[in-house]
């Protein structure tokens, strides 16, 4: 198949909604740059999100989303913006009828989005996908998109694996010195990352059932014959007070925890997730932050169908994840009904096969 343009295409990538929705785009975008010829690649993304656009090595531009909400000189500039860059092809990996309508409107020739909705109309490359089955990963629903881009425009594609950020994944000797400066972990135990807080949209585990659950955990290393793990507690914006509760519920019952120090924006929160043994979460942004790391990672889901352990696996390696769900029977947001028991069991074991004698130490260099 012949290529749109006589040279390595101009692509723009729209992902503009939350920040888990976008890192688990980062798959995606790895199989696109590592085309041949390899295609320049801009991405619309929100202002939200756009310090993770500019850190993703798979991306040569960002341009700012204004939104749906912004007036219409923003938009207007937007759309000449679009133009300006004369892109040859167009992938919306969440499709809405504005960004639909821009793409058409902006003159792109090819236009690719999954076929889904009326805001197709707008799109002269519609993939069937079926999505709302939840039958494969966002971020494999994604890739396929990628894939057929990449065909369309008679590219060579090229095989791409986790980790998805591995200029992240290789700060890690640097982020576990950083953050043995800042608190008093040792290098001996385990540092395990938990993450309580839900971003405003994903349904969590409850303070309670985290303390339960990292007490369990605890109590099974012991009987491992390992020693407790150390705990740091994140926390997003407007999560600090919860996270401070739950650092104190966890002294309290006798766990190693702290609460991670204020990172200096978004950016440098996602790369200091590089610290950790093991990331646990709900299903929220910073967890698929992890996953690109290519961390180890335990998730906590809902029993909605639309937000299930398989739709919104991370994008680490096989093995590296571990997803805990309610039973079929329990409500949609009913997190109470998941089995702690069996979960700090997992959790645990996956841990024993992490060895201490492997962690960097606090001169940033492996042991």
């Amino acid at each position: 198949m012949t290529s749109v343009t006589s040279s390595a295409p101009h692509v723009l990538v729209v992902r503009n909604d939350k920040l888990g929705d976008f890192m688990l785009a980062w798959p995606a975008l790895a199989m696109l740059k590592a085309a041949s010829p390899q295609p320049h690649i801009s991405v619309l993304v929100p202002g939200y999100t756009a310090p993770m656009a500019e850190a993703c090595p798979w991306v040569d531009a960002v341009i700012v989303d204004p939104g749906d909400a912004a007036p219409r000189r923003a938009q207007c500039e937007l759309l000449g913006r679009l133009r300006e860059q004369r892109f040859d092809a167009l992938l919306t990996l969440f499709s809405t009828p504005r960004i639909g309508w821009l793409g058409w409107r902006a003159g792109i020739r090819m236009r690719m989005a999954p076929a889904t909705k009326w805001a197709q109309i707008f799109y002269n490359q519609r993939i069937a996908q079926r999505r709302s089955h939840s039958a494969k990963p966002e971020y494999r629903y994604n890739q396929e998109l990628a894939g057929t881009l990449i065909d369309k425009l008679g590219l060579t594609p090229a095989p791409v694996a986790p980790p998805y950020w591995p200029d992240g994944a290789a700060q890690r000797p640097a982020q576990r010195q950083r953050l043995a400066e800042q608190l008093p972990l040792t290098t001996n135990r385990h540092w395990c990352f938990l993450h309580p807080g839900s971003g405003g949209s994903a349904v969590n585990l409850s303070l309670s059932a985290y303390a339960r659950l990292v007490d369990e955990i605890d109590h099974r290393m012991l009987a491992h014959g390992q020693q407790r793990p150390q705990w740091i507690i994140t926390a997003g914006p407007g999560e600090e007070q919860n996270a401070d509760s739950l650092v104190d519920t966890l002294v309290n019952q006798g766990a190693s925890a702290f609460r991670q120090p204020p990172q200096q924006g978004l950016a440098a929160f996602a790369l200091s997730l590089a610290a950790a043994d093991i990331f646990i979460a709900g299903s929220t942004g910073p967890l698929h932050v992890a996953g690109c790391l290519d961390l180890v990672t335990a998730g906590f889901y809902p029993a909605r169908r639309s937000a299930t352990p398989l739709r919104w696996q991370t994008c680490n390696g096989e093995g590296r994840r571990l997803a805990f769900h309610p039973p079929p029977e329990a409500g949609e947001t009913d997190m109470s009904t998941i089995d702690l028991d069996a979960a700090a069991t997992e959790i645990a074991e996956r841990l024993t096969m992490i060895e201490t004698s492997s962690h960097p130490d606090c001169s940033g260099e492996a042991s």
